[in-house]
């Protein structure tokens, strides 16, 4: 291979291994190291959009504390729910989260509600913070997703596709073993955050060209319509996806995140009534 992820067609990826490098006997993981990245890129890009609503950098970096506290164990909560007949037979497992086992969804579920809890705590506004984080959000989801493509995991369904992804014998589902190559749904979700990325932040340049035109809580709720509609498509086409019943539970908990943001903006825009919130402070 000409670089460790791509094949000499430079195209065909496959990933080098989970491990980025090791320090006597600690392995230092990509996934790791992703999430580091995210939290310290994404901190740093709440701080400066916060500073155009009057909060101080102490709020974001007392919030990412909050944000860590509920979004890891709401991750692994959400994850172990919809697979708990993996845990019920030794139900202490459950806290091996480095075994890993996480979902996105959880992880919003538990943000939103430290948010929640911060916001009140402090008096501020629920959906201004939630507007300045929602762009650290999507370019952590943007990095974090590529830690599946080290592990070689959430992958998609088989294909032939010049950007086909390898995955490695011992990762390969039950009943395709003798089959190399998937699609790369990590990298398909990586690139459209990064597109939700650019609209974030075009609205949000826009809000500050014309002050008092946009609304709080826009930025979250077009994070929510946008995110979800790229995540159910692409979790179409995975293998693993967390099922109730019949159904892909992260198509459904994204089709009602498509809905509830609708209803927000149309709530916004069109009936021009504000959301409900903790704190009415005035608008930037």
């Amino acid at each position: 291979m000409i670089i460790p992820w791509l094949s000499p067609t430079l195209a065909q990826l496959a990933s080098p291994g989970p491990i980025a490098f090791e320090l006597g006997p600690i392995a230092i993981r990509w996934y790791g190291l992703l999430i580091a990245t995210s939290l310290v890129v994404g901190m740093s890009l709440a701080q400066r959009l916060g500073k155009q609503f009057g909060l101080t950098s102490d709020h974001i970096g007392e919030l990412a504390i909050w944000l860590i506290c509920g979004a890891i164990p709401g991750a692994r909560l959400y994850y172990v729910a919809f697979e708990w007949s993996r845990y019920a037979e030794h139900p202490w497992r459950a806290l091996a989260i480095w075994q890993g086992g996480i979902a996105i969804h959880g992880a919003i579920l538990g943000g939103a509600i430290a948010t929640l809890l911060f916001a009140r705590r402090n008096r501020l506004s629920f959906w201004q913070l939630a507007d300045v984080v929602a762009p650290s959000l999507i370019l952590g989801q943007a990095l974090g997703r590529w830690g599946n493509f080290f592990n070689s995991e959430a992958f998609g369904r088989p294909t032939d596709v010049p950007w086909r992804l390898y995955i490695p014998p011992a990762q390969r589902p039950p009943g395709l073993a003798d089959v190399a190559y998937y699609h790369p749904t990590f990298l398909y979700e990586s690139l459209w955050n990064l597109g939700v990325l650019a609209v974030l932040l075009g609205l949000f340049v826009w809000g500050l060209r014309h002050p008092g035109r946009l609304k709080r809580g826009t930025i979250i709720l077009v994070y929510a319509v946008a995110y979800s509609l790229g995540r159910v498509w692409i979790e179409a086409l995975r293998l693993d996806s967390l099922m109730l019943g019949p159904l892909r539970v992260a198509q459904v908990v994204s089709l009602t995140g498509i809905a509830l943001g609708v209803v927000g903006l149309v709530w916004l825009y069109a009936l021009k009534r504000s959301l409900p919130d903790t704190r009415n402070p005035p608008m930037s």
